[in-house]
């Protein structure tokens, strides 16, 4: 069942463009950052009405990456039990950013989707402006770095950094060891939503599709909406992307911190 593998693609490719056009700095930010170590959010994925899986977002203790501190964040993504008779998925990327948040170090996936298999570690050298490839024990692909370029995970915490602005456009450099992209992210609103976890004032933001493959692309009609908490904390409460194949929509069901009061009861049995 391909839906599941599309979903977790879209999760993915979601976060991306949720950081990708963000990324103007705001003045202090290295010292007002919304997320800490202990940081979890939690994730329902669905294909329309069909319960397909879960996710979960983490930030871990800062880690030393070739001797420099760095945020250590944490993106996995499973089908349930109905699902994986079909389709079983059990994706996990784990990525590092100096603790700056000035460019990634390293980025890591493991992926298991279906018969798919990859194990992929890029590291970002910014001597060289640099980035290297490899999956398993592939030959390994180099490819230039525009300055501060972050990898798919790291450049959706990067985004919390800042002052959304109703109306406006943003982008910024993303790369991936293969793919070096400019996105665009558009703020089109605000609107209070409810989910899972609770009832939140959110941003409503609209990414440009025009440089996405596979699900999304060929298709006019395809679209993907993200929503932000409209506070300090800038969670990631809703995306929903209109493609294809269909409607796949991610909900936010929990989410606990160093400074995040609300608790449901799923992330309180964790």
């Amino acid at each position: 069942m391909l839906f599941m593998y599309r979903l977790c693609k879209t999760f993915i490719v979601l976060l991306i463009f949720l950081g990708l056009s963000l990324c103007i700095r705001s003045a202090g930010a290295e010292e007002n950052h919304p997320f800490q170590p202990g940081e979890r959010m939690y994730f329902a994925l669905k294909y329309g009405p069909i319960s397909a899986g879960s996710a979960t977002l983490e930030v871990q203790d800062m880690a030393l990456v070739n001797g420099v501190e760095a945020y250590h964040f944490i993106l996995t993504a499973t089908s349930n039990a109905f699902i994986d008779i079909f389709f079983k998925v059990r994706d996990r990327i784990d990525s590092y950013a100096d603790a700056g948040m000035n460019h990634s170090l390293q980025y890591r996936k493991d992926q298991k989707e279906g018969k798919t298999r990859k194990d992929i570690r890029v590291d970002f050298d910014w001597d060289r402006n640099e980035s290297t490839y490899v999956n398993f024990d592939s030959e390994p692909e180099v490819a230039s770095l525009l300055p501060g370029s972050f990898d798919p995970l790291s450049i959706f915490y990067y985004s919390r950094l800042l002052d959304l602005r109703r109306g406006e456009e943003y982008q910024h450099p993303v790369a991936d060891g293969q793919k070096n992209m400019m996105g665009i992210l558009r703020v089109i609103g605000r609107e209070k939503v409810t989910v899972p976890a609770g009832t939140f004032d959110t941003f409503v933001l609209e990414p440009d599709l025009q440089k996405v493959e596979g699900v999304f692309a060929k298709n006019k009609e395809s679209r993907i909406r993200i929503w932000v908490s409209d506070d300090a904390h800038r969670l990631l409460v809703k995306m929903r992307s209109k493609v294809v194949v269909g409607s796949f929509v991610a909900e936010l069901e929990a989410f606990e911190g160093h400074n995040l009061v609300r608790l449901s009861n799923r992330a309180k049995s964790k």
